[in-house]
Parts: structure tokens; C-alpha cells; sequence
């Protein structure tokens, strides 16, 4: 068996990165991004990015830092809302935006990995999104073909792995995470803890082995608000 684990993230993406790549990401806002990875990404100097992610991220966090440097040509996102450099860049005409429905975006990353090349979803149908799309009848009703997405690289934040690249996920930082691993041509995950083969519940693991090429620790991370919101301050 190849060895998956890697010494940074520099190590792991080694040989993977070139300009022009579709990269799925996993991630909603501040939680369960891959922050290391994307890091690494950044100083590689890259550029002409695709990014497959739910968003991206805020200013100068996730693929925020990306965004700064202009290394991203195009995202294709479902919320957008937090990101004042991603919105100026839109606006601007500099980032091309493909809008996706967030459960759309989820389950084309999901086709991806299975092999499914596009399907037929009732969301967006008489909007935008639909605009410029096959659309076909089932049962009296009007559906709308969407894609699976293929990516040339997924980057994902877990909790834990084993050395064969099991995975498990901790609560909502899972979110995009699994979907966007299995739809990569290679995924690089980071975790917060690397164990041995055999320690983790064979029914607890997320995401297999079998989608995991190389895997590094990330830890230790320190935890991002992305709205902070507390009481005044009572006065005596």
C-alpha cells in the first residue's frame, strides 16, 4: 500500500498543483476548511483556479487568501454573502461566479464521485439558475439538468484518520467535506490526528480509505468566529 501521510501540506501537494485547476473544497463559511492545504495552495502561486465550495470562506480566511492574491479565476458557489473582496470582485467583472443551490452544489459533488455524469432536480427551475439548461417533464412536472462535478484536486478538513486514510468527521464540520472528497481525481484531507490502522470503529469511519490519497496533521488550529455576537456590558 502507498503511503499516505505527508509531512505539511507543501509535501502533500507536491506534484498535484498546476494553473488552471477545478479543486473541490470542503468547508460552509468558517468551519471544517482546510486551512493548511489552502495555505499551501496560495504560496504555491498557482493561478486560474476553479473552486467548487459552498463559499469562500471570509476576507482573508479559506479561499479568501486566494481570492487577495488573485489566483482564482472562477467560483462555483452557493453562498457568497460574507466574502466584501469576492463581492467586489464579482461585481467588478475581475471572478466569474457560477451560482449553484446549496443542495444542488452538494449532491453535484456527490454524482461526481459516483461516476454520474449529470441528473435532474426540480430546485432553480423558472429561475436563473435554469437559464441556458436542458430541461426535461417527469410526471406532469418540469425538472432541470445539472452536472456532476469532476475536480482535478479535493481538499477536505477532517477530525481523525488512520494511516490508510479513514476518516471520521466531527459534527457540522463534516458539511461539504464528504461530497467534495469523493468527486476528486485526488484528495488531500488534513486532520487534527493521524492513528494507527485498526483504531477507529469500522462503523464511525465517514469518508474510506479508498477515496484518501495523502493525508498530513494540520493541528494545531486556532478557532475563527465568523459572527461574534455578545451582550453590553452591564453598567453599575
Amino acid at each position: 500500500m502507498a503511503q499516505k501521510v505527508y509531512p505539511d501540506a507543501a509535501a502533500a501537494l507536491d506534484g498535484l498543483l498546476r494553473d488552471g485547476l477545478l479543486i473541490a473544497c470542503g468547508g460552509f463559511g468558517l468551519c471544517g476548511i482546510p486551512e493548511r492545504l489552502l495555505d499551501a495552495v496560495r504560496d504555491s502561486g498557482v493561478k486560474d483556479l476553479t473552486f467548487a465550495s459552498n463559499n469562500a470562506g471570509i476576507d482573508n480566511e479559506g479561499i479568501g487568501k486566494l481570492l487577495r492574491t488573485r489566483q482564482v479565476k472562477k467560483m462555483i458557489s452557493s453562498y457568497v454573502g460574507e466574502n466584501k473582496e469576492f463581492e467586489r470582485q464579482y461585481l467588478s467583472g475581475e471572478l466569474e461566479v457560477e451560482f449553484c443551490p446549496q443542495g444542488t452544489l452538494a449532491e453535484r459533488m456527490r454524482a461526481g464521485g459516483a461516476g454520474i455524469p449529470g441528473f435532474y432536480t426540480k430546485t432553480g427551475v423558472g429561475t436563473l439558475v435554469a437559464e441556458g439548461k436542458e430541461t426535461k417533464v417527469f410526471d406532469d412536472q418540469e425538472y432541470v439538468l445539472e452536472r456532476g462535478i469532476f475536480a482535478d484536486l479535493a481538499l477536505v478538513k477532517a477530525w481523525k484518520a488512520d494511516t490508510t486514510g479513514n476518516v471520521v468527521f466531527r459534527k457540522t464540520a463534516r458539511n461539504f467535506n464528504v461530497p467534495a472528497a469523493t468527486c476528486g481525481k485526488v484528495c488531500v484531507v488534513e486532520v487534527e490526528e493521524i492513528v494507527e490502522a485498526g483504531s477507529l470503529d469500522p462503523e464511525a469511519i465517514h469518508l474510506p480509505g479508498v477515496y484518501v490519497q495523502r493525508l498530513i496533521v494540520g493541528a494545531p488550529y486556532d478557532k475563527k468566529i465568523e459572527f461574534r455576537t455578545v451582550r453590553e456590558r452591564e453598567t453599575v
